[in-house]
């Protein structure tokens, strides 16, 4: 979905327009970006960031999971106290916050905006266990967060973000999203569970990133580590993307996923992620 920098607004009036008809074509949980009220690092979240579950972004989308029948999650700047957190939400088709994370592993350049996220956690629906995490935390050192969501029982984790690159990144010759798949497959492999990012798109225009372009690229990576859907790749590659998402059996608990993982590693895990020069989020 296409966020602007800045303008509220206009970015909640697209998501509300994106849950209403990604309902009508019969979708069931519906996944916003990171930061989608206010942009990534943008420095409208000093005055403009809003509280959850009461605030004014949140609420609106309360209301639309409500209207539309759906599971919302969406990324969103929240405003708790005196702090700023980079944040997102689950919220359940009755309209009510079943789920809240805050980013544990921002990069450096997002610090003076937001503070340390403090909570990790899944949420039992009828649509199986969901857990949250955003961008970065994907490639936490270790997978620690996706890896910890799976000991949590998750058998969904939905990943608000924001993947920009820069103004001059060609594609064709450095394909965007191995750095992703190295993030992920491992993770969904060894826990057998789906892990869905959904990135912004366009131009970043505050920021220490001003000038770059979030590109989509939005990713599903199945219980077999291997990728499902990947969305169009261009700071205007606005799209509603739809997958299917059947659970697998649950293989283990406990200390009996280091066993099943130590006997059968995952797609492209002998990928070590690293910072590289598409500048993940």
């Amino acid at each position: 979905m296409l966020v602007e920098g800045g303008r509220k607004e206009a970015n909640l009036r697209r998501a509300l327009e994106r849950i209403d008809r990604a309902a009508a074509n019969g979708a069931r949980v519906v996944v916003l970006p990171e930061a989608m009220t206010l942009g990534w690092t943008h420095w409208s979240a000093r005055i403009e960031a809003d509280e959850i579950p009461d605030g004014h972004s949140c609420v609106a989308l309360r209301e639309a999971a409500r209207r539309s029948g759906v599971y919302v999650c969406a990324g969103l700047i929240e405003r708790a106290g005196a702090s700023v957190f980079n944040a997102a939400v689950l919220i359940d088709p009755q309209g009510e916050v079943i789920l809240h994370h805050r980013k544990l592993n921002e990069l450096e350049i997002g610090h003076e905006f937001y503070a340390q996220g403090d909570r990790l956690g899944v949420a039992h629906t009828p649509l199986g266990t969901f857990g949250m995490m955003i961008c970065a935390d994907a490639f936490a050192r270790g997978q620690i967060v996706g890896r910890a969501l799976g000991l949590m029982g998750a058998d969904i984790i939905l990943s608000p973000c924001a993947w920009a690159v820069p103004a001059d990144h060609d594609n064709t010759k450095e394909p965007y999203g191995r750095f992703w798949l190295d993030s992920y497959c491992p993770v969904a492999s060894g826990f057998r569970l789906w892990i869905i990012g959904v990135s912004s798109v366009g131009w970043l225009t505050g920021g220490p990133w001003k000038g770059r372009k979030c590109i989509g690229c939005s990713l599903v990576v199945g219980p077999d580590g291997r990728q499902v859907l990947m969305g169009p790749y261009g700071h205007a590659a606005d799209r509603i993307l739809y997958a299917e998402i059947e659970l697998e059996p649950r293989p283990a608990r406990g200390d009996g996923w280091e066993r099943k993982w130590s006997k059968s590693q995952a797609p492209g895990s002998n990928h070590r992620p690293h910072p590289n020069s598409q500048a993940p989020n």
